[in-house]
């Protein structure tokens, strides 16, 4: 492979991983903040237990992903530095703003959630897991107006060889980036929803005593995954509006469509290879559309099963189903990245910088090096963050610790 080949592979590989932690991240404090909502308005002591068990995986996972999150910023210098050089005052506005949210707003407000169980007013605690859920809805806001502009830059100028912001509000309007936001955000609610109910058909299919607890939250998790499944596909469709001629083509696959795009980007930049790689778009799309089918199928049947709670309590088929479904949404979650990065090559910034010019001025050696650093402290992360998440999960929620009324016990005296 060539230097920028495992440049790219490096990114997809820890991009990918983060991107794991992140759909499950938006799906989980969603769902907890809405149980908790029912909890505080209700005085419900079973939804209370639920937001303390769901809230707990979800910080689970919430603090493996900021571990793999700040990765991605360092690579943006170490392997993309002519990328930074060319459009950083551009799409750098946005991954800033992004970082002041994350880092400083969202997680603020988790740490004071988190600390802040039978201390608090329960409005102001309710309050607070709902900002921490909508400043996360923000940062991904942020983060796909910053990869819109990569796929569809406007609102700049090129000034002295380097791109400069004259229009924020262009660049926020992006429909490139604003539909890619609703579709991300309703494949969040997917995972999410699928997770929920995943864990909860394990429960029900042990026959564990906490019935009443896991019926509730399998209908949950079933009740947002398929509202969200339509929305996905809406969100999906109308995403096609807004693709470059050149990823049409290659999901197209047709001979003519591709020597028509070729053609006419060779018009407009000159000589080159200017179509992306057709297996890997056509491969990404097939993989996303058909377990998206399935996903709707399940959830469907799902739906209507859960109106029984004979079913819910003794369908042991359906529970196992629903449980080898946990990983489906996060694996059609990556195709769906994969047709929409893979696409836009052999572009960095479309149109305007190609990738193998945006890269750093690192030896292949280098690259190799760094390439199997990254991923096996990726590769450990990962293990450890669903390692973590089943060994909670599979305890249920007599073992939770979060929101657990401390013991005042007296203080040994010193021995010495």
């Amino acid at each position: 492979m060539e230097t920028v080949d495992l440049a790219r592979l490096q990114f997809a590989l820890t991009a990918g991983a983060h991107f794991l932690f992140v759909a499950l991240t938006l799906g989980l404090a969603t769902l907890v903040a809405v149980v908790q909502t029912r909890a505080t308005s209700t005085g419900s002591p079973l939804h209370m237990r639920m937001t303390r068990f769901w809230g707990q995986l979800y910080i689970i996972n919430y603090a493996m992903g900021i571990v793999t999150g700040l990765v991605m910023e360092f690579q943006l210098g170490l392997s993309w530095s002519g990328l930074t050089e060319y459009a950083g005052n551009v799409f750098g506005s946005a991954l800033a703003i992004e970082t002041l949210v994350a880092f400083f707003i969202e997680s603020t407000f988790l740490g004071l959630w988190i600390f802040g169980w039978n201390k608090l007013n329960r409005w102001a605690h309710l309050a607070l897991i709902w900002i921490v859920t909508l400043t996360a809805y923000a940062s991904a806001f942020w983060i796909m107006i910053a990869n819109g502009f990569l796929q569809n830059p406007v609102g700049h100028v090129v000034e002295g060889g380097t791109l400069r912001l004259v229009d924020f509000g262009a660049m926020v309007a992006n429909p490139a980036a604003q539909v890619a936001f609703l579709h991300i955000l309703s494949g969040a609610m997917i995972v999410g929803g699928f997770f929920m109910a995943g864990v909860s058909a394990y429960h029900l299919r042990k026959r564990t005593d906490e019935q009443d607890f896991f019926r509730k939250s399998l209908r949950i998790g079933i009740g947002v995954a398929l509202p969200a499944t339509f929305f996905a596909a809406s969100f999906g469709g109308m995403s096609f509006e807004t693709l470059q001629p050149t990823k049409i083509a290659a999901w197209v696959g047709s001979p003519e469509r591709l020597a028509e795009a070729q053609a006419q980007m060779v018009a407009r930049f000159g000589p080159g290879d200017y179509l992306p790689p057709v297996e890997w778009v056509q491969g990404g799309g097939l993989t996303m559309v058909i377990l998206f089918v399935v996903m709707m199928l399940v959830a469907t049947v799902s739906c209507v099963l859960m109106a029984f709670r004979a079913a819910v309590r003794g369908f042991r088929l359906w529970h196992g189903l629903l449980t080898l479904m946990i990983p489906v949404p996060f694996v059609t979650m990556i195709a769906g990245w994969i047709f929409r990065e893979m696409g836009r090559q052999p572009w960095a910034v479309y149109g305007l910088l190609k990738t193998a010019d945006a890269m750093s001025p690192v030896t292949e050696a280098q690259m190799r090096f760094s390439i199997t650093a990254f991923a096996a402290v990726f590769s450990v992360l990962i293990v450890i963050n669903y390692w973590l998440l089943a060994r909670h999960a599979r305890r249920g929620p007599g073992a939770v610790a979060l929101g657990d009324r401390p013991i005042d016990a007296p203080v040994p005296a010193p021995t010495f």
